[in-house]
């Protein structure tokens, strides 16, 4: 699987121009991205209280063209869940919301990682459709449905 740009701009370019961030805090999130703490940059972002999870979700749509599917209010059918253990949505941070066919669409922290959507594909049969969410909401959805912290 690979993934297009709908925009050529990096996250951080993207958060400065929509005004969530400012250059200083671009820089400030890159020198501390760098320690290695092995935080992906919208996290670290984040945790610096430079953005909330939802700008960053907001800005991966405008980079990727993923679509933004916020969960709070999303009811998901208990046989979707049963498709992918609860484990698995915790280890990487998703949460399987609809299946139509041989289509399951996911609500991910992270569209991009690769290794998730490929072991729900092995796991699952199905073809992937990733949306963006936020860690916060998956979290909460999978506390909900799978009974996980």
């Amino acid at each position: 699987m690979r993934f297009e740009r709908a925009s050529n701009k990096h996250l951080g370019e993207l958060l400065v121009e929509r005004g969530v961030i400012t250059h200083a805090q671009l820089l400030e999130a890159l020198e501390y991205q760098k320690k290695g703490d092995g935080l992906l940059f919208g996290e670290v972002l984040v945790k610096l209280g430079c953005a909330t999870e939802e700008d960053i979700a907001q800005s991966l749509t405008c980079q990727y063209g993923f679509p933004y599917l916020p969960l709070a209010n999303y009811e998901i059918d208990p046989e979707v869940l049963a498709a992918v253990p609860g484990g698995l949505c915790d280890q990487f941070c998703f949460v399987p919301v609809d299946k139509v066919g041989k289509s399951l669409t996911l609500a991910m922290a992270n569209p991009l990682n690769i290794k998730a959507v490929d072991a729900v594909e092995l796991i699952t049969g199905c073809v992937v459709q990733a949306f963006v969410s936020t860690a916060g909401d998956i979290k909460s959805a999978i506390k909900k449905y799978y009974g996980m912290a």
